[in-house]
């Protein structure tokens, strides 16, 4: 029988909020899917300072509402994902956020903020979108070869959004010129998703995957990372925690 596989949901927990209400019932049906147990663990973000944290879990996942209470709890989680090659997650304000880290700690722009919570900044890298995503529906274009097109098995997707906030254009091109690389669009030819190339898994999207299970509906890309997830959890005893 396979192990358990145990998600970190790096996020503030808001009973309110409807991606948070979505996430559970969204890994329950990925996990009822691929027949493995789920458990998931909320990480408040100002609680995040060590990487011994992280060590029971076999993924992490940055969700949405934002502003964080602590954004650099959130960031400390990303990195640890991105640099230990730990399945990663990462939608709507966690999309933002992954950028942001990749931004400062990659690309070694350390002046790099969201407009959010520093509107004055001067390397704004996340931005008002030109048009607000709140409460829409709208078709998403997964780029070929992708990790995304992989789990959709499709060039298209119609997702759910809440949100404000994208990639500001003045950054796209170098934010995306490898290894970090765009693996979604829309209409307006605007990033939506972007994956991480020689990582096992590191994906983010503006849109929210898991509102799917809100209706009912299967979750591609939330059973794809769970997936990923429990191909970590075959290397660890079955007996850990």
């Amino acid at each position: 029988m396979n192990n358990p596989v145990s998600i970190g949901l790096v996020g503030d927990y808001d009973p309110t909020v409807p991606a948070h209400q979505a996430i559970p019932l969204a890994l329950n049906q990925a996990g009822d899917e691929l027949g493995i147990e789920v458990r998931a663990e909320w990480l408040p973000t100002e609680h995040i300072t060590a990487p011994s944290q992280f060590l029971k879990f076999d993924a992490l996942w940055c969700v949405p509402a934002t502003p964080y209470r602590s954004m650099e709890g959130a960031l400390f989680a990303i990195r640890h994902a991105r640099e230990n090659g730990v399945p990663f997650l990462g939608t709507c304000g966690g999309f933002q956020h992954a950028v942001i880290e990749y931004a400062r700690n990659v690309l070694n722009w350390q002046d790099a903020e969201h407009a959010e919570s520093t509107p004055d900044a001067t390397r704004a890298v996340i931005t008002p979108l030109q048009c607000a995503l709140v409460e829409v529906n709208d078709t998403v274009r997964l780029f070929s070869g992708t990790k995304l097109a992989t789990a959709y098995a499709a060039s298209e997707t119609s997702e759910g959004y809440r949100c404000r906030y994208g990639i500001n254009p003045e950054f796209q091109a170098a934010l995306v010129a490898g290894p970090l690389r765009a693996s979604a669009d829309d209409h307006s030819e605007e990033i939506r998703a972007i994956e991480l190339d020689g990582h096992p898994f590191f994906v983010a999207t503006l849109f929210q995957p898991e509102r799917a299970a809100l209706k009912h509906e299967r979750a591609p890309l939330i059973v794809a990372f769970v997936k990923a997830a429990s191909q970590i959890n075959l290397f660890a005893p079955a007996d850990v925690q």
